[in-house]
Order: C-alpha cells, then structure tokens, then sequence
C-alpha cells in the first residue's frame, strides 16, 4: 500500500464569488485549492480524497488530466458556497445552498500518509473520531474554518468548536484567521491566541492575519512572517487553503517553519492577484519573496 507525503481531505465546493466589479461561478473548496497549488509546485508525493455529487465529476477529471491523483467517495450532493466579498477582501459574507454528506473512517481505511489535511467546510465533514483515527497513521492538519460553521438555513453563522479541546490532543497543524482564532479561544491578540492554541495541544499553530501577515508559533518561538504585496487583488477565495498548501508542502520536506511560511505567504500573494486556484511554480514564487514589496 503506498504512502503520500501529502493527503488533503476535503469537498470540491461548486462556488457563486461576488465582488463589487464580477460575479464568476467557479469549482472552489480546500481541497479543489490545495491540490491545484500543488500541482505546479516541484517533487509533491500527493493524494486528493474528495466526495462530489454526480454532475461535479468532470471537476474531478480536470484535476486528474493536470495529473493530480483522485479518489473519490459518492455523495449525494456537493457543497455549494456563494462567497460575497466587499471591497476589502478581508471581509466575506457566506451562504451555503447545499451540503455533501461527511467523510467516515470506514472510507479512510486504505489512504495512508505522512500528513493529513482535513479541508473541513462544514462543522459536520470530519467527527472528532475521524480526526483521532487519522492521527495515528500520520500528522492532522487542520483548517478550522470549517469547524466554525454552522448552517442555519442558507446562511452561515459563526459557532465555536464544541469538541475542540478533545480534537486538539489529536491534531500536529492548526490554521486560524483573527476572526477564528478568538472564536476559538477568546483572545483578540494573535499572540496570546497562539499560545492558548499550542496549551491545547497544537504543535504547530498557524495565524493568518491577511494584509498585516501570519503569525506561526511552535511552543518556543513565534515567527511573524509578512505579507507581500500582490500586483493586484482580484479574488481572495481559496487563499488560506492555498497558504496551507504551501505551508505542508515545504514541512514534509523537512523545510524550518519561517522558510514554509514564507513560501506560503508568497503562495498565497499570487493566488489573490487571479480568479481561481493559483498556477506558480517554485520559481515564480522564490522570485515573489527575493522581489516583491511587503506590507508595512
């Protein structure tokens, strides 16, 4: 049976994104993110697992002709996620017009991996004993966007993780945004959020600040890596998952945590300058962190 480096669990999303100048319907999700960055990054051993309804397969056959490895579980339907985003792209607005069924340990059996991502969309994708079953075949990352959503209706409203303290004895990576990050433990500061997040177990936690940077803190040190300037910001959908990617795809090759997260944030730079998921190469990207202006 054969191991990946990388394995990102997660829905492939049909996306409405809004903007004040375009309205574009597009494939979206985490898992449609990650596995497109990483499909034009150099030497990634890498496995998408995803469950789609029966009318989004030929999303799942465009990945597969870019060369990314598929495996795909049946669900009756597939996510589906109207993004509205204001001038400052670091707001959105969601509204969730329907939902696939959750991934199951039983599905899981056969996929081994060095790490795994869960590109939880839902609250409800992955169980908290998914998350343990998983941790004992390799490290979890977590995104906890999902964890945080819950629908009511069409609309998306913000909840805290109920079993997040249990989960977090089980997870190695965990990504929070500042919004996030004090849903989940109280603290507006990033830096105190860090610490209470790695207290609860996370050995690698991830803070996402958008324009003002990220924040990654290992229990002994924090790194503040900045953020780059994009030539221009076009669609911020799929940035975070981007980033993620990455993030994962220098850590499993044994790259420092200030390294990966540099080369995450210039990942992600790229990625808001188009619509949909991003297309650099190593090169575009070392040539984004040696030349491009960051914030201040």
């Amino acid at each position: 049976m054969k191991k990946y480096d990388f394995c990102c669990i997660g829905h492939i999303t049909l996306d409405k994104v809004v903007t004040p100048r375009q309205t574009v319907h597009m494939p979206g999700g985490t898992a449609y993110y990650v596995s497109n960055a990483l499909c034009h990054l150099d030497n990634h051993d890498f496995l998408l697992v995803t469950a789609v309804g029966e009318p989004e397969m030929p999303v799942v056959e465009e990945l597969r002709a870019k060369g990314i490895e598929v495996t795909v579980f049946p669900s009756k339907h597939s996510v589906c996620f109207e993004n509205i985003y204001e001038e400052n792209q670091n707001n959105r607005r969601q509204n969730v017009l329907a939902k696939a069924d959750s991934f199951t340990i039983e599905q899981l059996h056969e996929i081994e991996a060095d790490i795994f991502h869960l590109g939880a969309l839902l609250a409800d994708d992955f169980s908290l004993g998914t998350i343990k079953y998983l941790s004992q075949k390799g490290r979890v990352s977590v995104d906890s966007q999902g964890y945080l959503r819950e629908v009511r209706g069409t609309k998306v409203h913000a909840i805290d993780w109920k079993d997040k303290l249990e989960a977090m004895a089980y997870i190695h990576f965990l990504k929070a945004n500042e919004h996030e990050m004090e849903v989940l433990t109280g603290f507006s500061d990033a830096y105190s959020a860090a610490k209470q997040l790695y207290d609860w177990g996370i050995q690698e936690v991830l803070i996402t600040l958008g324009s003002e940077g990220s924040i990654l803190y290992d229990g002994t040190k924090f790194y503040r890596i900045p953020a780059y300037k994009p030539a221009a910001i076009v669609d911020a959908t799929g940035c975070g998952d981007t980033y993620m990617a990455g993030y994962l795809y220098q850590r499993v090759k044994g790259i420092d945590m200030e390294q990966a997260g540099n080369f995450a944030a210039a990942l992600s730079t790229l990625k808001i300058e188009r619509f949909g998921p991003v297309q650099a190469t190593n090169d575009q990207i070392r040539h984004c962190i040696l030349n491009a202006a960051y914030y201040v």
